[in-house]
């Protein structure tokens, strides 16, 4: 672990450099992007599931799928190649977030959902102006209507990824507690530097989730001591486990809540989704 040591310390300057106290007492919605350019880090069931538990705490949630994979949508029971309006139409602008939006089956969750044709978005924006502000000026507004406002995002650092950070007020990093964990970390954190300097200086780290922990490895745990003992208060106090029923869930169309709201893996994103609350007063 001595290369992951080092790791740590070089990560942690980078995030204090730029690190601000969340502010709390939000009068309007939050706008949180769960963010990582690796793929595999559970984003997706966390954006999915995270959405789904402050939903049944009965608060008001919106989740974006600003993925092209469009996993967040179809696990939350939509048919992907139904969808007319969704992020696509919101970038570009053709359609508005309210025409955009789809009532789930789960309580006081909304969902504006994606499609393939999504992954052409950064050709057609390349030499468009003000590209990265496309979502901003697209869902600012619908602040006032929820208490939270998800955004899943692509596995890369592409324009999708920099319009939900220039949108967000703050981002979620999952990281898998796994040997490459970190990897990619640092790219990411001077992604979020960028942003803060040239488009969006109120953007703060919500936290750092650690997903994917099994309490049988000893890399697992040995992830977890370091995490928590390099960024102390950075990191959830929630851990997600691996959970058999977490996987299945998204097969179903369903968010954990739905699929199996007694489970390990509803219990941990249920305990996320009130660290947040609290967090946030």
């Amino acid at each position: 672990m001595l290369s992951y040591v080092n790791k740590f310390h070089f990560l942690k300057s980078q995030i204090i450099v730029f690190l601000r106290v969340l502010k709390p007492n939000h009068l309007m919605g939050k706008i949180i992007a769960i963010a990582n350019q690796k793929g595999g880090v559970g984003k997706t069931t966390t954006s999915v599931n995270l959405a789904a538990s402050l939903g049944v705490l009965e608060k008001k949630v919106l989740l974006i799928d600003a993925d092209p994979q469009a996993n967040a949508t179809s696990g939350l029971g939509i048919d992907v190649d139904s969808v007319e309006v969704g992020t696509y139409q919101l970038l570009e602008h053709t359609n508005t977030a309210k025409e955009a939006i789809i009532k789930t089956d789960t309580p006081n969750l909304d969902i504006i959902p994606s499609h393939i044709d999504l992954v052409a978005i950064e050709i057609e924006l390349v030499d468009k102006e003000e590209r990265e502000y496309m979502l901003k000026k697209a869902i600012t507004h619908l602040k006032k209507d929820y208490d939270f406002i998800l955004i899943d995002c692509a596995p890369s650092l592409g324009l999708l990824t920099l319009n939900a950070l220039t949108a967000a007020d703050a981002v979620m990093i999952p990281i898998q507690c796994e040997y490459f964990a970190l990897e990619g970390l640092g790219k990411l954190l001077n992604t979020v530097k960028s942003i803060q300097k040239i488009h969006n200086p109120e953007l703060d780290i919500e936290g750092l989730l650690l997903t994917m922990y099994d309490s049988r490895l000893r890399l697992s745990n040995q992830v977890v001591e370091e995490v928590q003992k390099h960024f102390n208060d950075m990191v959830f106090q929630t851990i997600i486990q691996r959970n058999v029923r977490l996987s299945e869930a998204p097969s179903y169309g369903e968010s954990i809540i739905n699929y199996d709201a007694s489970s390990k893996g509803a219990s941990n994103y249920l305990s996320l989704a009130k660290e947040i609350i609290t967090k946030n007063n």
